[in-house]
């Protein structure tokens, strides 16, 4: 018997073969599978980490730390609760079973114990091991739960962020992962998204924007005159490590959603998707680097970054295309989607640190789209899925973010905003051997240094 999410999604995607061989060596094969990619994406949380410790000011690089290894521990507590059976477990039209932890299968234990060849025929029978799947899908809602975090940097404060992952990770996620991958009314009706660009980087990128509409801008990042304060990255090496790291983990996040290392069929399938999200990240990238100057007047190295990370997003509905051209255009579009995006939320003012709502969000729309193309997508049903889901996640998060601003509060002091949260909040500097230099805004301002 499959457990609940692979059986489902196995289901779902094309091409996807798990009994071509079977026995003990595809059991070890797929579980392997599950477990090295799954450690792989978990790995992604440490390349968010980067670029958003690097793209902000040094005085609250020390608070996304924390937020990061907390958001990271908040998502596998709450999934393991409550979350995977939400998204999995009896999964009706709408949502899974409300019951608590999930655990290994009573054979898995008895062939642990006893050893008993009864039990281990049936562990084996079916295809993995239990908690290697959930360990995979978990990472899959913690990546969900990063997206949040860069965009809302230095001004939100820790433990409302800490309260609204707590309940994106918990019910949210869970909520559209059981309309999807966990065999509900979208997964019915032929939505597809191979790993998640709308599933999980549209989900992130929503959840993110209401929070940015709730709590606002930093303070002087718009003007009065409507001219744009620039905030460049303190860290640029830090920045760009971090993209490598996330480039590294997609191919996990992407070759992992095969769901199967069990025959050749898989290997030649899975090795098709990580050359795909290779060529869409690397079109991403020089599609930036030559739209950045007319858009923003400059090669603009954030935009370029970003521009990576909106071809691997773009991809992620359909990297199993077996025509790589494709994958190519699909991702370059998601580099000159996710750059313009950028430009555009500076002119809606809305303020997004490290531009993760352009990348995940504007960019997973374009790739769950492209799945039209070659990917056997249907339109129509691509286009309800990311109105339904957008709507759903919007509408909730909007929400949770209003709730929690009128009891705990979501936006720091502006004292704290002003000195850093890193000082503020933790009593800890990022850079203590370094000096923080206030905002110099105007000429004034600089006219009282030198005073």
């Amino acid at each position: 018997m499959l457990l609940p999410s692979t059986a489902l999604c196995l289901a779902l995607l094309p091409g996807t073969v798990l009994a071509s061989v079977g026995g003990e060596p595809a059991f070890v094969f797929n579980t392997f599978s599950f477990l090295i990619w799954g450690a792989l994406v978990m790995w992604m949380c440490a390349g968010f980490t980067m670029l958003e410790a690097g793209s902000v000011r040094t005085k609250n690089a020390s608070v996304i730390c924390l937020k990061n290894i907390g958001l990271y521990s908040i998502a596998g507590i709450s999934y393991y609760i409550v979350g995977y059976n939400l998204m999995y477990v009896d999964v009706n039209d709408l949502v899974g079973t409300l019951t608590l932890f999930y655990n290994s299968t009573p054979e898995e234990i008895a062939l642990l114990t006893d050893g008993s060849e009864s039990a281990a025929a049936s562990v084996v029978s079916a295809g993995y091991s239990t908690m290697s799947d959930w360990f995979f899908q978990m990472v899959f809602v913690a990546t969900t739960a990063s997206i949040v975090s860069g965009t809302l940097a230095e001004r939100v404060k820790l433990w409302s962020f800490f309260a609204f992952i707590l309940v994106l990770t918990a019910f949210i996620y869970p909520i559209i992962g059981a309309w999807t991958w966990g065999g509900g009314w979208l997964n019915q009706m032929g939505f597809k998204d191979f790993a998640g660009s709308t599933i999980v980087h549209s989900t992130g990128g929503w959840a993110a924007l209401a929070g940015a509409l709730v709590i606002g801008a930093r303070s002087g990042k718009f003007r009065k005159d409507g001219t744009v304060k620039l905030t460049p990255p303190s860290n640029v090496p830090a920045v760009t490590l971090g993209v490598f790291i996330l480039w590294l983990g997609w191919f996990g996040f992407n070759g992992g959603s095969q769901l199967a290392l069990g025959s050749a069929a898989d290997a030649v399938a899975m090795s098709i998707v990580l050359a795909n999200t290779n060529l869409a990240a690397a079109a991403g990238v020089l599609v930036a680097v030559s739209v950045s100057r007319p858009i923003f007047g400059r090669v603009d190295l954030l935009s370029v970054l970003n521009g990576a990370i909106g071809g691997l997003v773009a991809i992620t509905a359909g990297p199993d295309m077996v025509n790589h051209i494709w994958a190519i255009l699909i991702g370059g579009i998601g580099g000159l989607v996710c750059t313009v995006g950028m430009r555009l939320l500076e002119r809606w003012r809305i303020d997004d640190v490290v531009g993760a709502i352009p990348a995940h969000l504007f960019a997973g729309v374009w790739g769950t789209l492209a799945v039209c193309i070659v990917s056997g997508g249907n339109f129509l049903t691509q286009l309800i899925g990311i109105v339904a889901i957008g709507a759903f996640v919007f509408a909730t998060s909007y929400l949770v973010w209003f709730v929690l601003s009128r009891t705990l509060g979501c936006r720091v002091s502006p004292t704290v905003e002003e000195l850093g949260q890193d000082t503020a909040e933790l009593g800890i500097e990022a850079y203590p051997e370094f000096v923080v230099m206030p905002d110099m805004e105007t000429s004034e301002d600089m006219e009282k240094i030198d005073d």
